[in-house]
């Protein structure tokens, strides 16, 4: 009895962490679900479309949420994160630090309080691309549905009071303040998922010098009808359709001076938004700037049906530098398989760069790019991209392995 009072945390609120935590608690386990941001769904909430299928993840999603609501031995806390960890399998104690949303339950997501809020913020959902009001909900399927106040809005009382007083079933309370507490657990599922790679350092492409050079993860909001752009890829310059888009790969990634790991699915990220490319603006084209094409198994199928599009080129270059001409990029590099030099003239220019793996806690053992290895301590269990770069579906195979891992955990 006592092993089945035991509960699981699961550290990271993305399809990993959602998947491990639905899985223990369908088959009986007390779970507890912690996230940093206030909503759940990580970088699978910021997708325009998966491959190879380009169907939406929001179906995919709304399902868990639904599965995730209706299980009341599921608890989620969003805008929380491990502070540190101490004792053994079976008896973990844990720190948490969770952080004000300064909306309560009450919220029926009205959207009056946006309505009454005179500042805006730099919007993270879209990478910066655009701003957002200081009450917001976090993006139009956000779970929980629920609103959020930035500090820098109730730093500001003046317009945060009046943002309260345009709540009328009174769920803002500027009063919240951040608090630390402990929870007592048998086993731990680190599923703390990665970042894009920042690719201003590698500063022969001018990323963030040339507004029309930008990441891949840019693109896939840039596509999506509740992106910054209502779903039109534009440029960002001066908001014209481009007409030539050249993709980047390997942006900063399998080098010695930015990330020597292979993130694995950018390639395929690349193909995919080929297809957006292609089928939203068909008087266009696409050139992919490749060392090498990796889509491994059953995904080669899809990398072969994006070369029959004859608007779609393959150049197999290591691009060397980017630059400004007039209202266009200039691409130098060297095509290896013609052996001479290359020189692209581009409207737009998507720099496919990898997968950084987050790292919550400094006890966690990693390997030499990073990531979290599964030789851990007895009682953790490791799953998504904190522990390899891999795409949606191996995610979510692996976020059910680490819930059999943890429940096997708590049964020794």
């Amino acid at each position: 009895m006592a092993t089945e009072k035991k509960k699981i945390l699961v550290v990271g609120g993305g399809i990993a962490g959602m998947t491990a935590a639905l899985e223990a608690a369908e088959v009986g386990r007390e779970v507890i679900l912690c996230e940093r941001r206030p909503y759940l769904g990580g970088r699978v909430a910021q997708l325009y479309r998966y491959f190879p299928k380009l169907c939406p993840p929001a179906c995919g999603l709304e399902i868990n949420y639904k599965r995730i609501k209706a299980n009341p031995r599921l608890q989620v806390l969003t805008l929380t994160e491990v502070v540190s960890v101490s004792g053994s399998e079976g008896a973990f104690k844990v720190t948490l630090r969770s952080s004000p949303r300064y909306v309560n339950e009450k919220c029926t997501c009205c959207g009056k309080c946006a309505e009454a809020c005179a500042l805006e913020v730099p919007d993270l959902f879209n990478y910066g691309m655009s701003t957002v009001k200081a009450a917001h909900l976090p993006h139009a399927n956000a779970f929980p549905a629920r609103y959020v106040l930035e500090p820098e809005l109730v730093a500001k009382r003046e317009l945060a009071e009046k943002v309260k007083a345009a709540c009328e079933p009174g769920a803002i309370d500027l009063e919240e303040s951040g608090k630390s507490f402990e929870l007592e657990v048998g086993a731990i599922v680190w599923a703390t998922g990665w970042d894009p790679y920042d690719p201003t350092g590698v500063q022969y492409y001018g990323f963030g010098k040339h507004p029309d050079v930008i990441t891949n993860v840019m693109m896939e909001r840039l596509a999506a009808l509740d992106g910054p752009t209502g779903g039109k890829i534009l440029r960002r310059s001066d908001g014209a359709a481009p007409q030539h888009v050249v993709f980047v790969q390997c942006a900063g990634s399998r080098d010695e001076h930015h990330l020597a790991h292979c993130s694995g699915v950018c390639c395929l990220a690349s193909l995919k938004q080929a297809t957006y490319v292609r089928e939203q603006l068909p008087e266009s084209k696409v050139t992919i700037c490749y060392i090498d094409i990796r889509t491994p198994d059953r995904l080669e199928d899809f990398y072969l049906k994006v070369q029959q599009d004859p608007a779609v080129a393959f150049v197999k270059s290591k691009i060397a530098d980017i630059s400004a001409k007039g209202d266009k990029l200039l691409l130098h590099g060297e095509d290896t398989l013609a052996g001479k030099r290359v020189q692209l003239e581009a409207d737009l220019v998507v720099l496919a760069t990898g997968i950084v793996p987050c790292r919550p806690d400094e006890s966690l053992k990693v390997d030499e790019n990073g990531f979290l290895t599964r030789d851990q301590v007895a009682g953790y269990g490791v799953a998504g991209c904190a522990v390899a770069p891999v795409e949606v579906s191996s995610t979510v195979q692996d976020g059910t392995a680490a819930a059999l891992r943890a429940i096997q955990s708590l049964a020794r």
